[in-house]
């Protein structure tokens, strides 16, 4: 475990990092991103399994949030843990890119603000649309924290919404290989996404994508078996399967695609 006064040594003795940037580390108070920060400084990067298994932190990604919330730009890529699995780490981005006065971070959110987004949402996650007892699920920002900051006095729900914890790692991965995420940062743009407005989008992190999610439940777990087994017989990945399903029934479907839908939960995207 690092001595956080080993951070002003290293800071202090490494030329490598501009001033202002020294400057900005030392300022910060979040004893995990100091921790994250002295780690990559002393080493390169850290790893998801340095932050579990060193560290002790249970959710890796927030760490990691914790320093971009500084104002520290943070880079995500692949290395091959221990075991030999490929895992997630994180290296600074482009320091020219420091984001002053963002010491603290993003303020909490009070419980009750959950509760009126829990409430609003009957208890859904908003990208997934599965539903989930309050603690499971997690504020996000529509337009991230890095882009668009938070004002706790002028908070309002409606730029917020509520996600399970694996859509949250899968927008917070999707958005940090975004575009706008890494250079425009334009408000507007992260808007008209899918991971920020899953219900009205034109674009995923700047691609021309759509996105339709679907759900067997209980019984009709085996109509999502049968499509499996047709995909598997006629060699062709499931999802692509279904594309052609809807393709050739012109969205409109005959009894035989009806039994194989069965009740399935279709959300648009």
């Amino acid at each position: 475990m690092f001595n956080m006064s080993c951070l002003h040594c290293m800071s202090k003795n490494n030329p490598a990092y501009p001033k202002a940037f020294l400057e900005h580390i030392q300022s910060i108070n979040n004893k995990r991103a100091k921790i994250v920060i002295a780690h990559i400084m002393l080493h390169g990067f850290i790893t998801t399994e340095d932050l579990e298994n060193t560290y002790g932190y249970n959710h890796p990604p927030r760490a990691a949030r914790d320093v971009r919330e500084a104002g520290i730009p943070l880079v995500t890529f692949k290395v091959k843990s221990k075991g030999g699995k490929f895992i997630a780490a994180y290296k600074f981005g482009d320091i020219t890119q420091l984001q002053m006065g963002r010491v603290e971070g993003r303020a909490s959110v009070p419980k009750e603000f959950k509760k009126i987004l829990y409430q609003a949402s009957h208890g859904k996650c908003a990208i997934c649309n599965e539903k989930f007892t309050e603690r499971y699920l997690q504020v996000d920002h529509r337009v991230p924290y890095q882009i668009g900051g938070d004002i706790p006095e002028k908070r309002d729900s409606k730029n917020f919404m509520l996600l399970c914890g694996s859509c949250n790692r899968a927008k917070s991965w999707s958005c940090e290989h975004c575009e706008n995420w890494k250079v425009d940062k334009i408000f507007e743009v992260c808007l008209k996404c899918y991971w920020g407005n899953p219900t009205s989008y034109n674009h995923i992190a700047l691609k021309n994508i759509r996105r339709l999610d679907l759900q067997w439940k209980g019984d009709e777990v085996k109509y999502y078996d049968a499509l499996k087994l047709l995909a598997k017989e006629k060699n062709i990945e499931l999802p692509d399967f279904v594309k052609q399903i809807i393709a050739t029934s012109g969205g409109r479907g005959g009894s035989s695609s009806a039994a194989l839908w069965g009740s399935a939960e279709f959300r648009g995207r």
